[in-house]
């Protein structure tokens, strides 16, 4: 197997910290944790983005969310969880996965400000009837 994503979600790579699986996902602890309990959650199928995936798959992976969200909170007592995933070229694994990063207030993970904000505040309206309008077509 070459992708690296693949490998972890198929249990092939040495040194693992696997904390749960079931026949369609993984879920392992990142091996740079912005903070203690930060962890992954991996397709074993390869996946690169959220839209190519099957439904059962997907429904397993927020399954895998919501319950390690609660182990998460009962252990760490953090004041919040994020819960997210970058696709397309910010997608570093090139393999789907979504990151559960335990919070704290003051602990210097940020959203941030766009370096190149483009006006789209001013645009919702137009915005949403594109959303909508392709949403109809499916």
């Amino acid at each position: 197997m070459d992708c690296l994503g693949c490998r972890i979600a198929n249990g092939i790579e040495p040194n693992l910290n696997i904390i749960y699986e079931n026949e369609l996902i993984t879920c392992v602890l990142d091996i740079a944790p912005f903070n203690e309990g930060h962890s992954l959650i991996l397709p074993k199928k390869h996946y690169w983005d959220v839209e190519e995936m099957d439904s059962e798959t997907a429904y397993a992976i927020m399954d895998a969310s919501k319950r390690l969200s609660a182990v998460l909170k009962g252990l760490f007592k953090p004041d919040g969880i994020r819960i997210c995933q970058d696709g397309g070229k910010f997608n570093d694994l090139t393999h789907y996965h979504m990151h559960l990063i335990p919070r704290y207030e003051g602990d210097g993970f940020t959203w941030g400000e766009p370096s190149h904000p483009d006006g789209a505040e001013q645009r919702l309206s137009l915005t949403k009837e594109k959303i909508l309008k392709a949403l109809n077509k499916e």
